[in-house]
């Protein structure tokens, strides 16, 4: 982040299985076209955000790696699939969309942008679908999703399926 603050941010996994602890000024936040960055995220383009350097602790559990080339790994939750970190020789990166919180978080720049989807600066020009009941009717489920923000114990209630 430009902002030169010094903080503690929290993220983690959709499941929970593995959450995280950021101390220290983040990097410059953002988003890679490349390939391998796509099939990680299985998206249009991968959002990281450089960790501070030894700044990140993982506070319950840890990323299973994949190495994708010579000198990247790439750090997922072995439970539920999320993408969370991108390590090079350089250091650290992590998902964006695994912050708790990351609406300060907007990329600034891109990389690999010669690879990226020819359809991808389009995308937000399509339609809206606007479905006002859309959101109650998703209350009506029952999520297994962690909550942004650490908890004691997850799942909650320690309902395992």
């Amino acid at each position: 982040m430009s902002n030169g603050r010094s903080e503690t941010r929290s993220g983690g996994c959709q499941c929970g299985a593995v959450r995280f602890r950021s101390r220290g000024r983040l990097g410059r936040p953002s988003i890679c076209h490349c390939r391998m960055c796509q099939k990680q995220f299985g998206a249009f383009f991968s959002a990281l955000v450089t960790a501070p350097e030894g700044g990140v602790e993982w506070s319950r559990g840890a990323p299973a790696w994949f190495r994708s080339s010579i000198n990247i790994e790439r750090g997922f939750c072995r439970d539920c699939g999320t993408p969370l970190a991108y390590r090079h020789p350089g250091g650290l990166e992590l998902s964006i969309g695994a912050f708790d919180i990351r609406d300060d978080l907007a990329p600034q720049i891109q990389v690999n942008h010669a690879a990226r989807l020819p359809w991808v600066e389009t995308i937000f020009s399509a339609p809206v679908l606007d479905d006002p009941d859309f959101y109650a009717r998703q209350e009506e489920i029952i999520s297994f999703q962690h909550p942004d923000h650490d908890t004691d114990q997850w799942p909650e209630h320690g309902l395992n399926l």
